[in-house]
């Protein structure tokens, strides 16, 4: 019997720029906004990046995660994941900046270097509210998302270690899986294993429901009954792909880091309407939605109370 759906909401991220919807939250007021209505939707877990209120820029200050952190806590039951993604181009350092300073039950982890290109946006949209939009997507052409063994040795130490923050272990491509592994047998973390496979991104494994099924089939080789999966797509591919993880009996991501759509040519309003609608299609295939309290309990989390906000 398949288990409760675990669903993550991602509601700004750090790809998406202002120019390209009015909806996009911006500010700690909109962000906190965003993922509670997400949560009240059915969002066991937000996933959470900051953003300058002024530009809309991906920041790593601590600060700005704490003018919303305690907001969301105070009015939902949801687990916050905190980036150590952040924005494309920052430092190791400036990436686990916001994580290190409020010990979260739950953190992303990206694992492995990739080529991610954002750049072709560029073509969809002329006129900028801001100048830095588009030359954050036009370095993307030459750049390299970095995330070598050492930095995720670091990184797992620094929060897994110091803070007995677990992980959202984000996995763009076939061979991040078998880095996870490896990093399993180094015995650096320690199950159960919460991995999210990643489809879509330019630089990663393609939208492909034959990538998503080998992906799970190999994932199922190398963690076994050690480990919930769950999938996120990128752009049009959002809707679609998360039915078919719910369909194979996984967990799933929504939100408007991955999609700024609800549906053909039709932007989302706000993420908790993708989360809404993921969740009608998910219990019309007969799954049931898990709460934030059985995710805590399934992903063997410290618990809200041992959070620093």
């Amino acid at each position: 019997m398949s288990k409760p759906v675990i669903i993550t909401c991602a509601p700004t991220g750090g790809i998406h720029t202002p120019t390209m919807s009015e909806h996009l939250p911006i500010t700690p007021s909109e962000i906190a906004k965003a993922s509670i209505d997400a949560a009240e939707a059915g969002a066991a877990i937000i996933h959470l990046h900051a953003r300058n209120p002024e530009t809309g820029k991906p920041d790593p200050r601590p600060e700005l995660f704490q003018d919303f952190l305690p907001r969301i806590k105070q009015s939902c039951n949801a687990v916050l994941n905190i980036t150590t993604g952040g924005g494309l181009g920052m430092t190791r350092e400036e990436r686990l900046r916001a994580a290190s300073a409020v010990s979260p039950e739950m953190a992303s982890m990206n694992m492995g270097s990739m080529n991610f290109g954002i750049f072709p946006m560029l073509d969809k949209y002329s006129n900028w509210k801001h100048d830095w939009e588009p030359e954050f997507l036009a370095m993307t052409r030459d750049f390299i998302f970095r995330n070598t063994f050492g930095d995720i040795e670091y990184s797992l130490r620094e929060l897994g270690e110091a803070h007995g923050t677990r992980f959202e272990f984000e996995c763009y491509d076939l061979g991040h899986l078998y880095n996870l592994a490896w990093v399993v047998d180094q015995g650096w973390v320690k199950p159960p294993f919460f991995v999210q496979m990643v489809f879509g991104i330019l630089g990663g494994v393609g939208a492909d429901l034959d990538n998503l099924v080998h992906m799970h089939t190999i994932a199922e080789k190398l963690f076994g009954n050690d480990y919930e999966w769950s999938v996120l797509a990128a752009g049009r591919h959002q809707l679609p792909f998360t039915t078919q993880a719910a369909l194979l009996g996984g967990n799933l991501r929504v939100g408007m880091e991955d999609s700024l759509y609800i549906g053909p040519g039709q932007k989302a309003t706000s993420s908790a309407e993708q989360v809404r609608k993921i969740r009608s299609i998910v219990e019309n295939l007969g799954r049931t939605i898990a709460t934030p309290d059985e995710a805590r309990t399934r992903l063997a989390l410290k618990g809200a109370n041992s959070v620093a906000f």
